[in-house]
C-alpha cells in the first residue's frame, strides 16, 4: 500500500508558519521517562512559533493502567498551556506486559492513532511529521501521514525496542517473531527523511542498520536546568519523607524489567551493616511488587511512590548517590532518560554499565561504573563513595557541569528548530496520493 503514494500537488513551505505533527505513545500528564521529552519538545516548539499538533495515547505509564479520569473507548482532545493541540487515543494496556502483550499494546495505539494522524496530515498539511520510537509499530502511520501531507518524515529513536526486547528476554532473537521484528525495524528506519537518536553509540546503531549518513542527527535528551538545581546542604524533602539516616542512595523512576532493578535489593543486603544509609526506591511499574518481595526483611530499603514534578529538584537533592541500574546488553540500545536530571542535580551517579557503552561514556567522570547485575560490586562502590566526601563532591561538580554543557534544553531544542527549517526549506514539498 505504501508504495502507491505518488505526487499530485506542490506546496511551497517557505514564508509560512511551520507546522509540526507529532506522533508518540507517551506524553503529559505522564511525568517520567519519554513523556517528559515528548511534551517538552512540543511545548518548546509551540512557544517558539511552530504550530504544533500532537497525536498520543491516553496516559498509562509507569503504572501500566490508564489514569483515573481518562478511561473509556473514546478519543480525548485538549489544548495545552503552550498552545499545542493534543489528541489522546484509547489503547490496550496490559496489567503485566509480556512480549506478546507489549506488541498488542503498541499495535492498538497504531490502530487508534492512524485515523487521527492521517486525517490531520491530509487536511492540515504539516511541514514535519515527527515520530517517536517507541512506539516503532506506529512509525509506518507517521511515515504514510508525511507522504500524504507533503511533509518531511522524522523518526526519533529513544530506545531500540527490538534489541531491548532481545536483551531483556521478552522476545527470542532467532524466533519467528524475532526475525520479523528485525526485518520490520530495518524497513522502517530506512524510509524516513531523518532519523535521530540520543547518544553517539545509538547513532552508530543507526549506521549499522544502514540508515544513510546524511539522514542521521543527534538529538540528545535534556535537563530542565531551571527546574533542577543543586541543593546545598540537606534537602528539605528528606525530613518530609521521614528519612533519618545521614546518607541516601536513590533510585527514582520506572520499575520495569528492562532496567536490571533486581540488583537494588541485593545491594541493600550487602549494605545492611551501614546503619547510616537508606536505599530509597521511588517509583512505580510492573516490577514493584517483585522488588518489594525481594527486599523482605531489609530495614535499610524504602519504597515510595513517584513524587510530584514540582518537587523534582528537592527529591533529587535528597540523594548522596544516584543509582542507575541497567541490564547487560542494553547500555548501547537505550540511554535512561532519568540520567539527565540526575546529573543536573549535582550528585554522583553509580551506573551498572561497562566503560565504552553509551551509558558508560555519559557517567564517566561524574560517577562510577560497576558490572551489570553485580550487586556486591555496586554495594562496595556506594560504600566507597560514602566514605570519601571529597570524591563525591568532585563527581557532583562534574555532573552539573556536564548537564550544563551537554543537556541544556534551550540549546538542544533551539538547534532542532533550526534543523526543521533546514529540512523543510530544501525544496518545495510534493504532496501525493494515489
Amino acid at each position: 500500500m505504501f508504495g502507491l503514494v505518488r505526487s499530485v500537488q506542490v506546496r511551497e513551505v517557505q514564508g509560512e508558519v511551520m507546522k509540526l505533527l507529532f506522533l508518540g505513545i507517551n506524553y503529559d500528564p505522564e511525568i517520567i521517562s519519554i513523556a517528559v521529552y515528548s511534551s517538552g519538545l512540543c511545548d518548546y516548539m509551540a512557544r517558539h512559533g511552530v504550530e504544533t499538533k500532537v497525536v498520543t495515547a491516553k496516559p498509562y505509564f509507569p503504572h501500566w493502567r490508564v489514569f483515573e479520569g481518562w478511561r473509556g473507548p473514546f478519543w480525548k482532545r485538549r489544548k495545552t498551556e503552550s498552545g499545542a493541540d493534543v489528541v489522546h487515543c484509547p489503547l490496550y494496556v496490559p496489567r503485566k506486559p509480556t512480549g506478546a502483550k507489549r506488541i498488542l499494546h503498541h499495535a492498538s495505539f497504531a490502530l487508534t492513532a492512524a485515523p487521527v494522524t492521517l486525517w490531520r496530515a491530509l487536511v492540515w498539511r504539516p511541514d514535519v511529521v515527527f515520530v517517536i520510537g517507541p512506539s516503532l509499530v506506529a512509525a509506518p502511520v507517521g511515515w504514510l501521514a508525511a507522504r500524504i501531507g507533503g511533509a518531511k518524515a522524522w523518526l526519533h529513536v529513544q530506545d531500540f525496542e527490538v534489541e531491548a526486547a532481545f536483551a531483556t528476554g521478552l522476545i527470542k532473537e532467532e524466533s519467528r517473531t524475532g526475525r520479523a521484528a528485525k526485518a520490520f525495524e530495518r524497513w522502517v528506519l530506512r524510509r524516513f527523511d531523518k532519523a535521530s537518536s540520543i547518544s553517539r553509540p545509538m547513532l552508530d546503531k543507526l549506521r549499522q542498520k544502514e540508515v544513510p549518513e546524511e539522514r542521521i542527527y543527534e538529538l540528545r535528551n535534556w535537563a530542565n536546568l531551571e527546574k533542577v538545581t543543586p541543593i546545598e546542604g540537606v534537602s528539605p524533602m528528606k525530613a518530609e519523607l521521614g528519612i533519618e539516616t545521614p546518607y541516601v542512595a536513590l533510585y527514582s523512576g520506572n520499575l520495569a524489567n528492562k532496567q536490571g532493578l533486581e540488583v537494588l535489593p541485593e545491594m541493600a543486603r550487602h549494605l545492611a551493616h551501614r546503619e547510616d544509609l537508606t536505599l530509597m526506591i521511588c517509583g512505580d511499574g510492573p516490577m514493584r511488587d517483585e522488588l518489594v518481595n525481594m527486599a523482605e526483611g531489609l530495614s535499610n530499603i524504602r519504597f515510595l511512590p513517584l513524587q510530584p514534578l514540582e518537587k523534582l529538584s528537592d527529591l533529587l537533592g535528597v540523594a548522596d548517590v544516584h543509582l542507575l541500574p541497567q541490564i547487560a546488553g542494553a547500555a548501547d540500545v537505550m540511554l535512561p532518560s532519568k540520567l539527565t536530571n540526575m546529573l543536573a542535580s549535582g550528585r554522583p551517579v553509580l551506573a551498572t554499565a561497562h566503560a565504552g557503552t553509551a551509558l558508560g561514556d555519559e557517567v564517566e567522570g561524574a560517577g562510577v561504573l560497576t558490572p551489570p547485575g553485580d550487586g556486591k560490586a555496586a554495594a562496595a562502590a556506594v560504600e566507597s563513595l560514602l566514605n570519601d566526601p571529597t570524591r563525591r563532591a568532585e563527581f557532583g561538580l562534574t555532573a552539573r557541569h556536564r548537564a550544563l554543557e551537554r543537556w541544556d534544553m534551550d540549546a538542544i531544542l533551539g538547534n532542532l528548530h533550526i534543523e526543521f527549517e533546514k529540512l523543510t526549506s530544501r525544496q518545495a514539498a510534493l504532496v501525493s496520493a494515489e
